[in-house]
């Protein structure tokens, strides 16, 4: 997956950085931000569902996804 895509060198800067504030993090601080990461994750990934479900049954008018 690593090879799937290639980053820009602004990605690759901004991996770097990410990196080195992750190394700083105590253990409880990176376990607490998996937490939080993994959450916007899954979030992310409902909301990519629910804009293609809108998407592919265009006999529905948009309504905004809810909180």
């Amino acid at each position: 997956m690593d090879n799937f895509v290639e980053l820009s060198l602004e990605q690759k800067f901004s991996l770097q950085s990410f990196e080195y504030q992750v190394q700083k993090m105590s253990k409880e601080q990176a376990q607490d931000f998996l937490i939080q990461l993994y959450k916007q994750m899954i979030i992310k990934e409902t909301m990519y569902k629910q804009l293609i479900k809108q998407e592919w049954d265009i006999s529905k008018p948009f309504a905004p996804l809810d909180d």
